[in-house]
């Protein structure tokens, strides 16, 4: 696929660009604090998700907004395992409640898209 050509070939030039601008221990510190930033909110937030869909269970409500919110978080923290300015950012964005909220209804279309495209049949 042409997605695992194209993004570490921005990740690489970044990577230059941002050792030529602000030099090589800046930019490594940054990686290292955006990785530790990361980590933490798909933790807090990946646990306060579970302990919403636990509850919404419990009183016998679906809990499909709250699904998408840990799609949303899946997709984030993969994103945040990969090294890079580009996954790291869009990590960010699919980590933080309110562009995570702007996210989801893309993230709804490509879904049913998905599911168009492979033509399920659920009986």
């Amino acid at each position: 696929m042409p997605i695992f050509i194209i993004v570490p070939v921005i990740e690489i030039a970044l990577f230059i660009w941002s050792g030529r601008v602000f030099g090589f221990l800046p930019t490594i510190l940054f990686m290292i604090l955006s990785a530790i930033i990361g980590a933490y909110l798909t933790k807090r937030q990946g646990l306060t998700m579970i302990r919403n869909a636990q509850r919404q269970l419990s009183y016998g409500q679906i809990p499909g907004n709250t699904i998408l919110d840990g799609i949303c978080l899946l997709f984030g923290g993969i994103c945040l395992m990969t090294p890079g300015f580009l996954t790291d950012t869009i990590s960010l964005l699919f980590l933080i409640p309110f562009t995570r909220k702007l996210l989801k209804p893309v993230v709804i279309k490509m879904i049913k898209q998905w599911f168009y495209h492979r033509q399920f049949k659920f009986y």
